[in-house]
């Protein structure tokens, strides 16, 4: 099995043009935040090889990072689309208190405005909690659940570091040398390469 321990910051030429290749081939890692919060687990690749990977406590895999194995081989990590609740607002400063009570309890949020947003021209998402919906709710934002790609804010004294506050199974991978499974072909493919403009690999151009 493949393992990848290394991230890459910076890609060559013929290494994007690779990284083509494979995403037309399904040779790339789909997954979910939670997923993407470990450090070392086992995954599939949409086409379907088992891969290891096994990094540096280094923050969380972002959607388009690239990996790198000790021969040379490259794969690419894809956002998952997952189930989410969205918020949004009537107008910018109720959103801001929406906001300001969801990182009150350590929430990892998304900020968008790329997705369909309300009055507000702009959009929340965190991962589905009934009691945070609620409580959005009186205070008079709008909630409503969907699917989409999830990169919630890292912390602003991190690089690239992600917390995941409230979800004790993010800290499983501690010093744990069995890797987590992670099923993302198991989608049926139904993804049916709906990441659209958030998941084109580095490199990939817009017209395909």
């Amino acid at each position: 099995m493949k393992i990848f321990n290394t991230r890459l910051s910076t890609l060559s030429d013929t290494q994007k043009a690779q990284l083509v290749e494979q995403y037309q081939a399904d040779d790339y890692l789909l997954l979910d935040f939670d997923t993407r919060q470990h450090s070392r687990f086992r995954a599939i690749t949409v086409s379907g090889e088992a891969v290891g990977v096994d990094l540096p406590r280094t923050g969380v895999l972002k959607g388009n990072d690239v990996l790198i194995n000790a021969a040379g081989e490259l794969m690419q990590v894809i956002a998952k689309p997952q189930a989410v609740t969205k918020v949004t607002a009537d107008d910018d400063f109720l959103l801001m208190k929406g906001a300001y009570h969801l990182g009150n309890r350590h929430v990892p949020l998304m900020f968008d405005h790329s997705f369909d947003q309300g009055n507000a021209g702009y959009a929340l998402y965190f991962e589905n909690d009934h009691v945070l919906a609620q409580m959005l709710e009186n205070l008079g934002l709008h909630i409503e659940s969907t699917s989409v790609p999830f990169e919630p804010e890292t912390g602003a004294y991190q690089t690239g570091q992600g917390h995941a506050h409230g979800h004790s199974h993010s800290h499983a991978h501690s010093d744990s040398h069995s890797y987590k499974e992670s099923h993302s072909h198991d989608e049926s493919h139904s993804h049916g390469h709906s990441h659209s403009h958030h998941d084109a690999p580095v490199g990939r151009s817009n017209d395909g």
